[in-house]
């Protein structure tokens, strides 16, 4: 599979078939992470594949509350969400047959081995996850290429610690996202839907409008 067909079809996935995936397929998907770049070369990176039952329905009944309390807010018109019906259905699917889906990787980082450089400006801070997510993203992709469906969520980190103390996370180890893991039971999107390439790039200066080929 070319790499343009893997980045443009690579959709969330959220209905799954229940068919478990191998620990040598599983491995291949958990191995691309560590060719991520990470700041300093720190790789600060760590991950959790949950495949026990009980655990699984524990992190789906965290999952839970958090996700009806965001979808309450959408109907109630207290959220600004431009989602399609659809989407929502869907998602809401995802959040009640979490402990269903084959895999739930918990991905955890060593926050001392991330080297944020923008925490004293006025605004949230975004930098350090350029040492984690990149490795996530080399996940998604590796997932994509073994015919895998899976879906990015950071919901479960709003109760870091209740997962901490489930799954047996050290102190200094933080999470960071769960990615869902599993043979897909829908075909995967023929493409994308994505802004233009005329909407987000620029040239020398923002606004500056790039000239596509």
């Amino acid at each position: 599979m070319k790499f343009d067909e893997l980045i443009r079809t690579n959709g969330t996935c959220r209905y799954y078939e229940t068919t478990e995936v191998s620990n040598d397929v599983l491995a291949r998907v958990l191995d691309a992470s560590r060719w991520a770049p990470s700041g300093g070369n720190r790789q600060p990176l760590s991950l959790i594949a949950v495949r026990d039952q009980a655990l699984k329905t524990q992190l789906q009944a965290l999952y839970q509350p958090i996700w009806n309390e965001f979808l309450n807010g959408i109907y109630a018109g207290e959220k600004q969400y431009k989602a399609r019906p659809k989407l929502l259905i869907d998602a809401d699917h995802f959040a009640k047959h979490i402990d269903q889906i084959p895999v739930l990787l918990i991905v955890c980082a060593r926050l001392a081995d991330v080297q944020p450089t923008d925490v004293a400006l006025d605004r949230l801070s975004i930098v350090g996850g350029a040492s984690i997510y990149p490795a996530v993203q080399n996940i998604l992709l590796k997932a994509r290429e073994e015919g895998l469906g899976t879906a990015l969520t950071t919901l479960l980190c709003a109760v870091e610690p209740a997962v901490k103390s489930l799954l047996g996370i050290p102190a200094d180890i933080s999470t960071a996202a769960m990615v869902t893991i599993g043979w897909p039971s829908k075909p995967f999107p023929r493409s994308l839907t994505r802004r233009p390439l005329s909407e987000i790039a620029f040239i020398d200066h923002y606004g500056s409008k790039f000239d596509e080929p």
